[in-house]
């Protein structure tokens, strides 16, 4: 099948979209080796540098390979989907299991690391999270997500503190959601507060191993608004 030569403008972007056609329709099967750069150029009407920069964008996106002295071989058929959006189709119960993993760790790291201010930051959190309690449950649960990046915080891991704050948007989505349809909320407004005053507590007391199962028993509470949800 002819590729058909494109348009002028934006020609590297044109070249990738043509070529990735090819691929992710299956002419060009994964493990196959892609014909030259001079072919592909002749082919799609452009020079060799465009040609180059297409199979570059191609490589980015995972769908090709190149490799020393062989040439450019397919390497999937669908690009790669990156980690924004692959957590915006996660399920939420996936996204509270890595965060179990995520949150209890940092609580350990943050009693060991916390500094004056870090704690400082912990309790005005803490005051700001019963303050939301008066608000609705998006408030609410803008707080308390608030807190735990502040636990995260005091972890001092960039890292934990990336993953965390990538998957806060699902994160949020699915607390709100969880509030609305069970009404925790309903006869205590400020619900799970004393074991989030028991982490802040722990974390400055420099008690790792306790501020990480106050963090497990949350997070493992179905009927925490924190918890994972059935």
């Amino acid at each position: 099948m002819p590729l058909g030569a494109v348009r002028p403008s934006p020609l590297v972007e044109q070249a990738a979209a043509r070529l990735r056609e090819q691929i992710t329709g299956g002419h060009w099967p994964v493990g196959t080796k892609l014909p030259g750069e001079t072919t592909l150029a002749r082919e799609l009407g452009v020079g060799r540098s465009t040609v180059r920069e297409a199979l570059r964008a191609l490589a980015g996106a995972g769908l090709v390979q190149p490799r020393q002295g062989a040439g450019v071989f397919v390497l999937a058929a669908e690009p790669a989907e990156d980690w924004p959006t692959r957590l915006r189709r996660a399920a939420v119960t996936d996204v509270y299991e890595v965060r179990m993993a995520v949150e209890v760790q940092a609580a350990r790291l943050a009693a060991r690391r916390r500094t004056p201010e870090d704690v400082t930051a912990l309790w005005a959190a803490l005051e700001g999270r019963r303050t939301a309690s008066a608000a609705d449950d998006a408030a609410f649960v803008d707080a308390d997500i608030a807190f735990h990046a502040a636990v995260i915080a005091a972890a001092h891991n960039p890292v934990l503190a990336d993953l965390f704050a990538e998957f806060t948007p699902v994160l949020r989505e699915g607390l709100i959601e969880l509030l609305t349809l069970t009404g925790l909320r309903t006869h205590d407004p400020n619900t799970s507060d004393d074991a989030h005053e028991a982490l802040v507590r722990a974390v400055a007391d420099g008690d790792a191993e306790g501020a990480a199962e106050v963090v497990r028993g949350e997070l493992e509470d179905p009927f925490a608004p924190t918890g994972k949800p059935e």
